[in-house]
């Protein structure tokens, strides 16, 4: 098991995606699926301005994996980052949030400016799988000023298929990186 996804028999090593591709992250976990209740309130929390649940998210990050993430070494916390464009329609992201919340509570850095979104895709959402590869390819950089860290954290909101948090995985690898490993608030059971 790589992202977390339940298996549908107890014989699987790897969920669909994660025996198809090889992702360049190392393994990653999800608090919980992406169904209700969950849904709505990360729908709740990324376009409606409920910028108090990134608090209440991390605190349970905090209680599930502060253990596995100290057990990675993970040096600094890098949120997913939007493309200026959205964030200024928005008003923030909700990953960012999410990573300093965390941060605060485990005491690791976050470096919301190691990567950057360098074009402003089509919200991942409206694609299927194929589309949504494409739509990330060149979609993000590494910041000429990061300094590479061994171990890092990437944080999302939600983990769907994997393909933005292995593109943000290979260039920080690419970059200098050793290991990159993710958390999510929630996670889908594929496309």
């Amino acid at each position: 098991m790589k992202c977390g996804k339940q298996l549908g028999r107890e014989e699987q090593e790897y969920c669909r995606d994660c025996g198809k591709f090889p992702y360049a992250y190392e393994r990653g976990y999800s608090l919980w699926n992406h169904r209700d209740p969950v849904s709505k309130a990360v729908y709740q929390f990324k376009y409606h301005n409920r910028r108090c649940y990134g608090a209440i998210f991390a605190q349970e990050m905090a209680a599930a994996y502060e253990k596995q993430i100290r057990e990675w070494e993970i040096a600094e916390i890098i949120p997913v980052p939007l493309h200026p464009a959205r964030k200024r329609k928005r008003g923030y992201n909700q990953s960012e949030i999410l990573a300093e919340e965390l941060g605060k509570r485990i005491g690791i850095p976050v470096n919301g400016e190691a990567v950057i979104r360098i074009r402003n895709t089509r919200p991942q959402k409206e694609l299927d799988n194929r589309e949504r590869i494409r739509n990330l390819k060149g979609a993000f950089a590494v910041s000429k000023k990061w300094d590479p860290k061994e171990s890092v954290l990437i944080l999302d909101d939600i983990y769907t298929t994997g393909n933005t948090i292995h593109r943000i995985a290979d260039i920080l690898k690419k970059a200098g990186a050793q290991k990159v490993y993710f958390l999510t608030i929630s996670i889908g059971q594929g496309l």
